[in-house]
This record gives C-alpha cells, structure tokens and sequence, in this order.
C-alpha cells in the first residue's frame, strides 16, 4: 500500500498519472524500514538460541496519515487527488496493527532508528529520484545520519526498483 502511494505521488509530480486509487484509508499499520529489520533478522541468526521475536516500531500509523505525510511532504493536497473504490476493500480487513519490538530491543540490543515521517521521507525521495524528478532531498539525509555507511542511499533507489 505504502509503495503504491509513494509511487502515484511520484508518477503524478512528473505528470504522468492523475489519480489514486484506495480503499479503506483509515486502517493503522505499524510501519517500519525493511533494512533495519534485515538488521534485526541477522541479529536474531547471530543468537545461540533460536527465539521468536517481534520487528515492529510501536508505532501506529492509518493510511490517512500515510497520505498526509507523503503529499505535505512535498506540498501537495492528497484529497484532490485520491478516490477511494471499493475494489480496494478487504474482505477481511484487519483495521490495526501494531508491533511490541520490547523483547528485540532487550535480547538483541535492536530498536528502530527510522520512525514514520521519516520512512515516509525516505520513500518520497526514492520514487521521485527514480523517475528523475526533483526530491525534497531529507531522505538521503536520514540515511546518512542514522546507518554509518552500512546502508547507502544509491542502494535504497535501486533496491526499490527491483
């Protein structure tokens, strides 16, 4: 849902599309950047003991806020654009998610460096650069503030085209 948004905001910044289409804007998910729980995964690999454990952010975010953050971002108004159709309606729509990372971050030392704003930055950016448009540029900030190098912005736009 998230990649389909970012990616209608992007194609529509450079004009090549005129609408989005959704469903229910108003289910919460908690959000969270995938190489950090790549990160995660290889931390739980590392233990001597296999456990289960739960990669989340604690944060809980509706699809709403979703479209607030992205097209703020970049100051534009989602609702001249967005329509919802019931196409896009789940069947059995779970209408919140929301992680307990606690055990991660007091077994594996693991805890979120990417919060919601700033994922929604990141992926703003990225699909934007991809289709050579201009981009507000804070991603790339965030990736070189919080990842010491391991995770390098050129990687995050091509990883999310493939």
């Amino acid at each position: 849902m998230t990649r389909k948004i970012t990616r209608a905001l992007a194609a529509i910044k450079k004009g090549t599309q005129n609408k989005l289409f959704l469903g229910n804007l108003d289910s919460k998910r908690d959000w969270g950047y995938a190489p950090e729980y790549v990160e995660a995964m290889w931390m739980m690999l590392q233990q001597d003991k296999a456990d289960d454990f739960v990669v989340a952010t604690g944060e809980a975010h509706s699809i709403r806020e979703f479209l607030d953050e992205a097209f703020g971002y970049v100051g534009m108004d989602w609702k001249k654009i967005v329509e919802i159709d019931s196409r896009y309606f789940r069947p059995t729509e779970v209408d919140y998610l929301l992680g307990d990372a606690s055990k991660a971050k007091s077994q594996l030392g693991w805890a979120p460096k990417v919060k919601f704003h700033e994922l929604v930055r990141i992926m703003v950016d990225a699909d934007l650069e991809l289709l050579g448009e201009k981009c507000p540029g804070e991603g790339r900030k965030i990736l070189a503030e919080r990842f010491d190098g391991w995770h390098k912005w050129e990687h995050q736009v091509v990883s999310m085209e493939r």
